[in-house]
């Protein structure tokens, strides 16, 4: 079989197949902070803001090692930096579950088990999925992206019950030995380099271009940008719809259900983008992401009732789960393959960053207002300058098509 053939074939399902299962297994690294924080708070008699910082630097910590694994995946593939990942991930558990306090436990979290472990199970594997696709492409990175959206779906009610029958700190172990002893076989499966980084821009090719008339770096800025404002916006009901539930005297319980909710409905928006962007491509998938995501937002903003925040938590996932792979997407049809994963890397990063920011924003603005209806609009500030920074690359794109 020729480089090209191994294109979208079986082989390449199949590795598709791999990488949504480590995404999944990995992907706990982004969720147990949340689901340990109470846990945490109460052992080691801290505030919920001290307790919060270990999902906050999980989060930056995921981004910033994106880059690293990324750009180790373009040099040497990707079984070595997930091999390395999954020790990392193991360790960083273990001392997290043995940690004598919370700065211990704080710094495995964003170290470890975020930077070192976590990163390399997200943006890399997106970039990787991409590298085995051309003619479907966008849903394979779309798939890829899913796991993330699983490992939030399945591994909270895992932790929840293992940290009932045996601790906080024995679950962590588990968890740790569980990665080790999953994710070492499956990265042994990814031996093989991408076929001759098939589809997008080649290196050779690319040389003295300018993507969409802007410089490699000044792309990846404005990408970078687009992604900060978009996850800001994001971040406000997926980070604040348990504390709003309570506020709104719904109980916690309930919140906890629409997430849920919101993240399963996010898995079938991540497909159903994927279908979109094969057939226009990934700037349009995100311009039309973006526009859904800002009028799905606004609306939270004039319903508050049970039923109505149930509805539009469903609403909210479906329109805004293609989001993030459409940059994936961008990247591959802008960029060249070789540098596939740095570039992901990079720009997930900023999404990763915009959504500690809106989290932490949207906590400030509700101490200061004392509602979240500040909150909610300044989301949707932040997602109108996503609409017009995305507008303007699309409007540079067509303007170069018609001038070719």
């Amino acid at each position: 079989m020729t480089q090209d053939q191994r294109l979208d074939s079986r082989i390449a399902w199949v590795r598709l197949c791999v990488i949504v299962a480590l995404s999944t297994i990995g992907g706990v690294g982004m969720w147990s902070a949340i689901v340990t924080m109470p846990y945490v708070q109460a052992e080691f008699g801290v505030s919920r803001g001290a307790a919060s910082l270990a999902y906050t630097l999980t989060m930056l910590g995921s981004g910033a090692g994106g880059i690293l694994m990324g750009r180790l995946s373009d040099q040497f593939g990707p079984m070595r930096p997930l091999l390395g990942a999954t020790v990392m991930l193991a360790c960083g558990y273990a001392l997290a579950g043995l940690a004598p306090g919370l700065t211990a436990y704080t710094l495995a979290q964003g170290l470890l088990i975020g930077m070192l472990g976590a990163s390399a199970v997200f943006g890399p594997l997106m970039a990787e999925a991409s590298l085995w696709f051309q003619r479907r492409r966008g849903i394979a990175v779309a798939i890829a992206a899913s796991g993330n959206y699983l490992a939030g779906a399945v591994w909270p009610p895992i932790l929840s019950w293992l940290i009932s029958a045996h601790g906080w700190r024995m679950a962590h172990l588990i968890v740790g030995a569980t990665c080790l002893v999953m994710m070492l076989p499956l990265s042994l499966m990814l031996r093989a380099r991408a076929p001759g980084f098939g589809g997008g821009v080649s290196r050779e090719a690319s040389d003295g271009v300018r993507p969409l008339g802007l410089s490699r770096g000044g792309l990846t800025v404005i990408l970078s940008a687009a992604g900060v404002a978009c996850c800001v916006a994001m971040a406000m009901p997926q980070v604040h719809i348990v504390a709003y539930c309570g506020d709104l005297g719904y109980g916690v319980a309930r919140g906890a259900e629409m997430l849920s909710v919101m993240l399963a409905c996010g898995i079938v928006s991540r497909l159903g983008s994927g279908f979109v962007a094969d057939r226009i491509g990934g700037l349009r998938t995100l311009l039309l992401g973006s526009v859904l995501q800002g009028s799905a937002l606004s609306l939270f903003l004039f319903f508050d009732g049970l039923a109505s925040l149930f509805v539009l938590s469903a609403l909210f996932g479906l329109v805004q789960g293609g989001i993030v792979p459409s940059y994936a997407v961008i990247v591959r049809e802008t960029f060249p393959a070789s540098e596939a994963g740095m570039r992901v890397g990079i720009v997930l990063m900023a999404t990763l960053a915009g959504m500690a920011l809106g989290g932490w924003l949207s906590g400030v603005i509700f101490d200061v207002t004392g509602s979240y209806a500040a909150a909610f609009l300044n989301g949707v500030v932040w997602n109108m300058a996503n609409v017009l920074i995305i507008t303007t690359l699309v409007l540079r794109s067509r303007a170069r098509l018609t001038a070719a």
